[in-house]
């Protein structure tokens, strides 16, 4: 059985894609039904701080992006060509 890594990474080194793999993991063990109580809780505890992390990251990249697009105005997203099939 795998431990939560106790090294996760820190604010400033966050992976998203490490993350999304980490929850996946917990996922496939906690679908398992082989673990202790205790030790389904304490992934469920990590999943959900982890799913947090995600989420904040998610919102932060959001930012970011409507930052780039006030910057750069909405003409460029207008102008864009559309894609067959869009309205």
């Amino acid at each position: 059985m795998v431990e939560n890594n106790s090294e996760s990474p820190t604010s400033d080194d966050f992976s998203f894609e490490w993350a999304i793999k980490e929850l996946e993991t917990i996922v496939e063990r906690m679908e398992r039904g082989e673990q202790p109580l205790e030790q389904a809780m304490k992934d469920f505890e990590y999943g959900m701080a982890l799913s947090e992390k995600c989420k904040k990251n998610l919102e932060v990249a959001q930012l970011r992006m409507e930052k780039l697009i006030m910057r750069n105005g909405q003409e460029s997203l207008e102008s864009m060509p559309k894609e067959s099939g869009e309205e």
